[in-house]
């Protein structure tokens, strides 16, 4: 039982970070279905801090790093989004979509160049982090749990009080609404749809990190992230686009993606010999189920995925 609950708060970790991401980018208006990509890059940041930051800066330091990296590498990868949607008006599922292919390619060459550089016979694309990642780990009890969920939680509460509590969050959410209709009062929908999308590179980059960081001291770039990104979107959609709500909703996906990692350790699971791939499936089987009958009810931006033309009233 204690493995389940720690899985489940690490998976619900990373798709807290992931959706949340993905909320202010519709919310803005931008569909950002190039979560996945983000993921792989923001992981890919987080594990070359891991490898050539010294561990002489110690816990904090390597946390700091290990996030700013993490969240820099998203950032920047989710300009292309916001180049090709917001500045050129392309096809914002088209752009997803290739950046997605894109990231996990150009993680795996940029890994198995610097494999080689190092060592000429080394052609993995694999980068490990044993030492470093003892640093992120906290101890309470029984349960071994990482800063990275605290940093999910704090996070949460953020994402909250900036989508309800600010003009900006205001601002955002009236540009995903009615574009035009914010334009006329002086919002710069352009410049909020920019922010939703560079917030979600930064929010995705994390969940990247936290997803290679959970229970494993290496990461193979050519696997990706199996999908996580995808669950978010589901995960964003069940919580309805609402930061409480998505939190929610990533503790009941990620209880289910926990399973396939813990049921040996149930007998009563294991009693029903159901093939271990069955559990891996649940969490996407589960996504496809809640989706069909919830999307019907669902109350998304009323103008993401619309280019914004200033001249088109």
């Amino acid at each position: 039982m204690t493995l389940l609950i720690q899985y489940t708060l690490v998976f619900a970790s990373v798709l807290l970070l992931v959706a949340l991401g993905g909320a202010f980018s519709e919310h803005s208006g931008v569909i950002n279905l190039g979560l996945e990509g983000i993921m792989v890059m923001g992981a890919l940041g987080g594990a070359l801090a891991m490898k050539y930051v010294p561990v002489s800066v110690g816990p904090f330091g390597m946390l700091a790093a290990v996030v700013l990296a993490s969240a820099l590498f998203g950032f920047l990868f989710s300009c292309l989004l916001g180049i090709a949607s917001v500045n050129l008006n392309a096809d914002q599922t088209l752009v997803g979509t290739a950046m997605n292919m894109i990231a996990t390619a150009a993680a795996t060459v940029i890994v198995k160049a610097i494999n080689q550089a190092e060592n000429p016979d080394n052609v993995s694309a694999t980068l490990k982090y044993v030492e470093q990642k003892q640093f992120f780990l906290i101890h309470v009890g029984g349960f071994e749990l990482t800063w990275f969920m605290v940093l999910a939680v704090i996070l949460l509460i953020v994402a909250f009080y900036l989508m309800y509590k600010t003009k900006f969050g205001l601002r955002l959410r009236a540009c995903g609404e009615n574009p035009h209709a914010a334009d006329s009062v002086g919002i710069n929908v352009y410049k909020m749809r920019w922010a939703g999308v560079l917030i979600s590179g930064i929010l995705g980059g994390l969940g990247g990190l936290v997803y290679i960081t959970s229970g494993v001291s290496e990461w193979k770039f050519e696997t990706g992230v199996a999908g996580f990104g995808f669950l978010s979107l589901a995960v964003m959609i069940f919580g309805q686009w609402k930061p409480l709500n998505i939190g929610l909703a990533a503790l009941l996906f990620g209880f289910f993606r926990a399973l396939g990692n813990v049921y040996q350790g149930f007998s009563w699971l294991t009693a029903l010999h159901i093939p271990s791939a069955v559990y891996n499936m649940m969490p996407y089987i589960v996504s496809l189920v809640v989706l069909a009958f919830t999307s019907k009810n669902s109350r998304a931006p009323k103008a993401e995925g619309i280019p914004y033309d200033k001249s088109v009233r």
